[in-house]
């Protein structure tokens, strides 16, 4: 199974935070994101196990009922060929491209 991880800096902290939003109580800290990842998932595998072990109802990823990661987007002509075109300029495809634009978009908003 494949649970989701929230990671954040904290401030109070001086380092990240990785959560498993699906398994109450689930997180670890670390200097680095990468760190945070790590342990974070070895935090996930104990927080599993104890549950297991104790006959605790083990919750299902949220992702696997919610998130595909296929989006399909109607668009106007215009903006289908101003994405096309400027895709073709940047050398990628409009998948890669569209991706990127939005990264870029929800990085700024969350970083508001």
């Amino acid at each position: 199974m494949h649970y989701p991880i929230k990671v954040f800096y904290s401030e109070e902290d001086k380092g990240f935070i990785a959560i498993v939003p699906d398994l109450q109580g689930c997180s670890a800290f670390g200097k680095t994101e990468d760190e945070a990842i790590k342990e974070v998932k070895i935090a996930q595998k104990l927080w599993l196990k104890t549950a297991k072990k104790e006959g605790r109802k083990i919750p299902k990823p949220s992702t696997e009922d919610v998130y595909s990661g296929k989006i399909l987007a109607r668009t106007p002509k215009s903006l289908h060929k101003a994405l096309l075109e400027r895709a073709k300029e940047e050398g990628v495809s409009l998948n890669q491209f569209i991706l990127y634009l939005l990264a870029r978009g929800l990085n700024k908003r969350t970083a508001l």
